[in-house]
């Protein structure tokens, strides 16, 4: 598995999102994680929303693999707490973040959190209670490493005016169907075309690049957000096209291409799996290893109807 830069260490880049196994039994679970470990994955994403209930995807992950001290030495967790669900709203004030990580920790059945994620940006943000909640997580061993999901340019540096800490990753959308943060700027000055439009606050990919941010793509086969998987769809014939022709070419399925494509930018992205298929997992995975050539990305990105001047 390709590693990709990660704080002061690496880690793989495709990583295995936990956010579906609330309805899983524990030997699919197990078959799950197996796979994913087989497949050189060793980094595993939660929330504190996942499952429906507060807590209840890491709790099932934690229920299900039983790991022992050893084995949980061998992998990263990483979890995001910030969203209020029965409330509607996002909390980064320091009592919900230091409340949501004592939950995590319980839930998950471990001394510590690797990597915590602020999940969506609060607007009522106060930066020195982010700082405060994060330094007494740090320094009581609780949490390792900080960072943050769907943030701006402007929303890190806001945060960065009293957090510490490095903020080490930002978990943004990206699929090749679904790609402003990266389609946007090729399509730079160029007058009344949608591309053109800013949408992420400036130039985030370039921003998280030059502060050694590592992006974590979600939903990198979703054709948007809500609009199903682009793979075999008919309303993607001409991209499946492609991606079909390279997947022969290169000896993968499909899913490796799709998760090619994002681990080919020299930003080195970590894509981040929702399935909860192991198949899926393993032939996704294998994508990390195909090195497309610059002709091959740009004619995907072609194929996926973004505008190229």
């Amino acid at each position: 598995m390709k590693t990709v830069p990660f704080g002061t260490a690496t880690a793989p880049a495709v990583i295995a999102g936990m956010m579906r196994i609330a309805d899983k039994d524990d030997a699919h679970i197990r078959e799950l994680y197996a796979t994913a470990r087989e497949a050189g994955i060793d980094f595993f994403d939660h929330a504190d929303i996942y499952g429906g209930a507060m807590h209840r995807c890491e709790a099932r992950f934690a229920e299900a693999l039983a790991l022992s001290p050893g084995e949980r030495d061998e992998i990263v967790l990483q979890t995001k707490c910030g969203i209020v669900p029965t409330q509607g709203m996002f909390d980064f004030s320091y009592d919900h973040i230091v409340t949501q990580v004592e939950g995590s920790l319980a839930a998950l059945r471990t001394d510590r959190i690797d990597v915590l994620l602020l999940h969506r940006p609060d607007a009522l943000v106060e930066p020195d209670e982010v700082a405060r909640a994060f330094d007494h997580l740090e320094s009581s061993g609780k949490v390792r490493a900080f960072g943050v999901s769907n943030h701006t340019p402007s929303q890190i540096d806001l945060l960065r005016t009293a957090v510490r800490q490095p903020l080490i990753a930002n978990q943004l959308q990206l699929s090749l169907t679904h790609a402003p943060i990266i389609a946007q700027p090729v399509a730079a000055n160029i007058g009344g075309h949608d591309q053109s439009i800013v949408r992420d606050g400036g130039g985030i990919v370039d921003y998280c690049r030059l502060n050694g941010i590592t992006v974590q793509a979600w939903s990198p086969f979703q054709s948007g957000t809500d609009a199903g998987v682009f793979l075999g769809s008919p309303e993607y014939a001409e991209l499946n096209a492609v991606i079909d022709r390279l997947a022969a070419q290169y000896g993968v399925e499909p899913i490796a291409i799709a998760t090619a494509w994002i681990t080919r930018h020299p930003a080195g992205m970590q894509v981040v799996l929702g399935t909860t298929t192991p198949e899926r997992v393993r032939d996704a995975a294998a994508g990390a290893d195909v090195v497309l050539t610059r002709p091959e990305w740009y004619e995907l990105f072609r194929a996926a109807g973004h505008l190229l001047p």
